[in-house]
């Protein structure tokens, strides 16, 4: 049974009340993807109309610098660091 099968067979088991909340549920997932995709497309095209030079790439040394961030305020989590 595919997946859209089992959905519309347990759709057809919900109360019309809880399939509001599907509806629901089933738009934002809809309208949170188009609008990141239109997110990551003008992010991609925003990097490509930046001007790569040297004089604008931050040394890995420097980053939290670059990023206007002090070091002290990074809070750094030992169990995600492997």
């Amino acid at each position: 049974m595919s997946n859209r099968e089992l959905a519309r067979q347990l759709i057809e088991n919900l109360s019309k009340y809880r399939l509001g909340y599907v509806v629901a549920h089933l738009q934002g997932i809809n309208a949170n993807e188009a609008a990141d995709d239109m997110f990551c497309a003008q992010l991609l095209e925003d990097y490509k109309k930046t001007v790569r030079t040297k004089a604008n790439l931050c040394p890995w040394k420097r980053l939290p610098k670059c990023a206007g961030l002090k070091l002290k305020s990074i809070q750094f989590y030992p169990y995600l660091i492997t």
